[in-house]
């Protein structure tokens, strides 16, 4: 099958956050080889910039911007700049989490601020960004908003109840967005990744939990980027464009929807 045409990709923007490590950068190097333009957005810095040194490397086109996705000021100033450098945003994919520097505890020891900060992160975040550049999205009516949830909420995993309770209201989000912003040709799906290895380290989970979450799934092998790097790209394309409001577990098999 096809994917966009060359001329498509290259006229396309996609936003995506928490781009300077992890998926968010696995998602970035993937569609900048498929020719978009690329918004990459995270608070580090200095690994953004690498991040986009090595787009710029590839002959693609990157857009580094240093953005807090909690704060409303920073997000509207980042919307002002995409705005100014191309014009509009086609796609958006809201990976920006709160997750690796969590330590695992019983509910009633999590830190109130702690609490705060991973759900104004992870949802508000997510709002506030979808928030900023839909409008860009409905002057072409067209558009795709991706909310990265996980599957942890649906096995309710336990001693990450503010990261699981995050991902839950990321689903209720994708679904009510989904009927608002469907009459302006924008869809809205959520992709539920299982636990994932990158170059992040996770000091909490054990090489034993690593055997039993793999022997738990249907596919017994460690899940990484290019497992689901091919699935956001399928719903950034032209061939979703009749999918919206839906959920997609991409964990092997270790949960069922």
């Amino acid at each position: 099958m096809t994917d966009l045409s060359a001329q498509n990709r290259t006229a396309r923007v996609i936003v995506i956050t928490g781009a300077a490590q992890g998926l968010g950068r696995a998602y970035v190097m993937r569609f900048a080889k498929e020719g978009y333009r690329v918004v990459a957005i995270d608070l580090q810095t200095d690994a953004l910039n690498q991040v986009a040194l090595e787009v710029k490397a590839l002959g693609a086109t990157c857009l580094p911007l240093t953005v807090d996705v909690s704060d409303v000021s920073s997000v509207e100033q980042a919307a002002i700049a995409i705005e100014r450098e191309w014009g509009s945003c086609d796609v958006l994919v809201n990976n920006a989490a709160i997750f690796s520097t969590i330590t695992m505890r019983p509910f009633e020891d999590i830190p109130v601020d702690e609490w705060v900060r991973v759900l104004s992160v992870n949802i508000t975040g997510t709002f506030l960004m979808t928030r900023a550049l839909v409008p860009l999205m409905r002057r072409n009516k067209w558009g795709r908003v991706i909310n990265v949830s996980s599957a942890a909420f649906l096995m309710g995993r336990p001693n990450y109840l503010h990261y699981t309770t995050s991902k839950a209201a990321v689903v209720g989000m994708t679904r009510s967005l989904a009927r608002e912003l469907g009459p302006d040709g924008i869809t809205v799906n959520a992709l539920l990744p299982g636990a994932t290895d990158t170059e992040v380290p996770r000091g909490t989970v054990t090489p034993e939990q690593k055997r039993q979450q793999i022997a738990m799934r249907c596919i017994q092998r460690e899940e990484g980027p290019r497992d689901l790097e091919g699935v956001v790209s399928f719903l950034a394309s032209d061939d979703s464009a009749f999918i919206t409001g839906q959920s997609l577990v991409v964990d092997g098999g270790y949960c069922f929807l």
